[in-house]
């Protein structure tokens, strides 16, 4: 039996599943010779990223297809409910990439709190001819300890996210309308753990609160954080969107930008990918990442063992 893995799996992946008796094959076919490829070589399952997009018109057009897996958490590129209804099966890795995204949030934070973003472009430009004005135009950074960390969404990730602020001595406050209330226990290497017992607050009282907002919910109909939610923010925070394009209006966040109501923005992920609006990539407010959030080794390996175990499990 054959398995496309339209948009990559790691070998971890290809390994389990060829040792289980299926073939894999790992060329990127264009989307609109998609169906062509899967009828003519009989695949079974079909595994996508956020590349490539699964409609109902493949899903009529492909009677080989068995099962179609997403490597991640959104399966926004996949007419899910409908798949189901023609009796595929939908997989996805929900649990494998969430320290990856976690720690891509940190990594945005850190920066920003200490402009790394905008100095890695200035450095080159200016550090020979202006060092002591750059060291001066940057001499203002915060810490990140004993602030609070505003988190809109509270699944796994979410929860993944929370940890780590914890654990460097942040305060967590969360909004979630279906996790009303959420046990962390943080694990480090020596065996010790400790638990923090949370209860999600209102949406508003996380925006005023929160020194950053870190936003993780699946993607919606409505801007989750737009020029209202952005008024309401504390002057001065700063928000890093990691989770869904179209979460975030740009727009708006341009402007709160530009008036200085908050201090910067980071972004992993756009309305229009992947060609984002200019002015957001040219903003030097705005540390940016090509939507990179699982993009580890360890999150693909883990994604791609993950999606052979399911596939294993339902056709053998």
């Amino acid at each position: 039996m054959k398995i496309l893995a339209n948009d990559g799996i790691s070998q971890k992946g290809i390994d389990a599943l060829e040792k289980s008796g299926f073939e894999v094959i790992t060329t990127t076919v264009a989307q609109n010779q998609l169906i062509n490829y899967i009828n003519e070589n009989s695949i079974v399952a079909l595994l996508v990223r956020s590349a490539t997009t699964v409609r109902q018109d493949l899903i009529d057009s492909c009677p080989s297809l068995k099962i179609i897996g997403r490597g991640g958490v959104g399966m926004d590129n996949i007419d899910v409910e409908y798949a189901r209804e023609k009796g595929l099966k939908v997989i996805n890795t929900p649990a494998a990439s969430s320290e990856s995204v976690a720690e891509l949030v940190f990594a945005h934070l850190y920066g920003a709190v200490r402009f790394l973003h905008d100095a890695n472009r200035q450095m080159p430009l200016e550090g020979d001819k202006n060092f002591k004005g750059l060291k001066k135009a940057y001499a203002k950074g915060v810490e990140l300890s004993g602030k609070t960390l505003g988190v809109i969404g509270f699944g796994r990730i979410g929860q993944a996210t929370a940890k780590i602020a914890l654990a460097i001595g942040m305060k967590v406050i969360y909004f979630d309308p279906f996790t009303k209330n959420a046990s962390l226990s943080i694990s480090f290497y020596d065996g010790q753990s400790v638990t923090f017992e949370l209860e999600s607050s209102t949406k508003e009282e996380v925006l005023k609160q929160a020194d950053f907002i870190t936003l993780h919910v699946p993607a919606q109909k409505e801007y989750v954080i737009g020029e209202k939610e952005f008024e309401i923010m504390k002057p001065g925070a700063g928000i890093v969107n990691a989770a869904r394009g179209g979460v975030v209006d740009e727009v708006a966040l341009v402007k709160v930008l530009d008036k200085k109501h908050i201090s910067f923005a980071a972004l992993d992920t756009f309305e229009n990918e992947p060609k984002p609006e200019v002015q957001l990539l040219m903003h030097n407010k705005i540390s940016l990442t090509p939507h990179i959030g699982a993009a580890t080794s360890e999150a693909q390996d883990r994604i791609g063992v993950e999606l052979a175990t399911q596939i294993i499990e339902i056709l053998k």
